[in-house]
Order: structure tokens, then sequence, then C-alpha cells
């Protein structure tokens, strides 16, 4: 599985990016990547209107804030990985 960053680059994203690698590591997925994704017309693709966005396996699941660690967790516990 692979998890999306969506946004720009700004501290705002990069909180998200540092968070999900959290949640990742915490919960122990050695199969699951973190990707950042930068570019805006593939994000706009997306259906993102609002940075930063998380996308789990394809499918955008935040956007417009930044995810706790926890609620991340949460995120990827319902997904099958």
């Amino acid at each position: 599985m692979t998890i999306k960053i969506l946004g720009s680059g700004c501290p705002k994203c990069q909180q998200l990016e540092e968070n999900a690698r959290k949640a990742v590591e915490e919960l122990g997925l050695k199969d699951v990547k973190v990707e950042h994704l930068y570019d805006v017309n593939k994000i706009i693709e997306m259906g993102v209107m609002m940075t930063p966005a998380l996308a789990v396996g394809g499918e955008v699941v935040v956007a417009g804030k930044i995810p706790t660690v926890e609620e991340i967790k949460e995120i990827l516990k319902g997904k099958p990985h």
C-alpha cells in the first residue's frame, strides 16, 4: 500500500509527511510506502482543492488539515495492507 502526501512542500505538508511516517513506523507497517506528491495538476486531478491532503491506497482520506499521528494510525488500521 502507498500513502501519498499531497502538497507543495510547505511546513504543513512537511508536518503531515512526518506524522504519516511516524504512524507507519509505530504500527510496524513494513510494506507501506510514504510518498510526497508535489505536482499541483496531479493533486487537482485527485479532487483535492485544499492542501495538505493525505491519500491512502489512492483514496483521499483527509484534505485541508493535518491529522495527528494517532488519527493517521486509526485511518491505517481500517485499510487493508
